[in-house]
């Protein structure tokens, strides 16, 4: 510790130095050429751009890294509100195993899947819905094949729906996979 002091003490006393005795010779000097002076402010100038870049860099990798610890705090959040979900299809299984009543066993794991439908929309997700019917959209769903229409009315439309999309906070997360008249 006292080292360090030292040798804090010893770099002022040198910055010291350095400037009394360029404050001196500059005094002493004859005065600069424009060529001596463009080159200070080149070297200036230099500088400057030097410790702006450092600066520069050292932000972006500050906010890398503050991203990259922001989205493993939010994935953090969204898994411990899931953990009393999967806390009750722990229950929910082992009640199965002794259960005598088929109908109780059906309305817990309806209880279950509803807080767990619960949750995730409360973190932003949003299943898209109603969608057999509506013409296809590409933004938004992606048709797996495409079979002949029943009628003309359902040429270009969703006919059936193999696996639902969802959006996140308004973004699509997931496409809907789709089946399309032709």
């Amino acid at each position: 510790m006292m080292n360090e002091q030292e040798n804090n003490i010893q770099d002022e006393n040198v910055e010291n130095f350095d400037q009394s005795t360029t404050d001196e010779s500059t005094e002493n000097a004859a005065p600069l050429s424009e060529e001596d002076k463009l080159r200070h402010d080149l070297a200036t100038a230099n500088d400057k751009y030097a410790r702006l870049f450092a600066e520069f860099d050292n932000y972006k990798k500050r906010t890398s890294k503050e991203r990259v610890e922001l989205i493993q705090s939010a994935s953090k959040d969204v898994l411990n509100k899931l953990l009393p979900v999967l806390d009750d299809f722990d229950r929910a299984l082992t009640a199965m195993q002794t259960a005598q009543e088929v109908e109780s066993v059906k309305q817990g794991i309806d209880l279950v899947n509803q807080k767990f439908r619960k949750t995730l929309t409360q973190e932003g997700l949003k299943e898209m819905e109603d969608i057999i019917g509506k013409p296809f959209d590409p933004e938004f769903q992606e048709a797996i094949t495409a079979i002949p229409s029943p009628s003309a009315d359902w040429k270009n439309k969703v006919i059936d729906v193999v696996e639902k999309g969802y959006f996140l906070n308004d973004k699509v997360v997931r496409f809907a996979k789709v089946v399309i008249g032709q």
